[in-house]
Formats: structure tokens, sequence, C-alpha cells
């Protein structure tokens, strides 16, 4: 899996060849959670309000 970005102790991750929808992975201190591209969690969680908001800032900023 390649990682796209790094920032705060959260790791952005995107498989090239993956299932629909287009979604990425993100970690942060061991806590994983798949993402959409509007910032919804579509499984698992990062375990931080904070970290959560810094993903979906990221989001934003793409």
């Amino acid at each position: 899996m390649l990682e796209i970005c790094r920032f705060f102790g959260i790791i952005i991750r995107m498989f090239f060849d993956e299932h629909d929808p287009p979604h990425f992975h993100a970690e942060y201190q061991g806590h994983k959670g798949v993402f959409d591209f509007n910032g919804n969690i579509m499984k698992g969680n990062l375990n931080s309000k904070t970290a959560t908001r810094l993903v979906r800032e990221w989001i934003d900023r793409l």
C-alpha cells in the first residue's frame, strides 16, 4: 500500500488498484480507519476526534 501523506502522526495510504468506492486508509497510533473522499468513515475508527478532524481537513485541501 502506497503511503501518500504523513502529518501529526497520521499516515494516509492508498492501494493502486482496489475495489470501489474510491477511498483511502488512515492510521493514527495503531488505530485504522477507511475514509471516502467526502470524509465519511466507511470502516474502522481512528479513536481520536482530533485525528479524524485533521483527516477531514486534509481531504478539504485536495
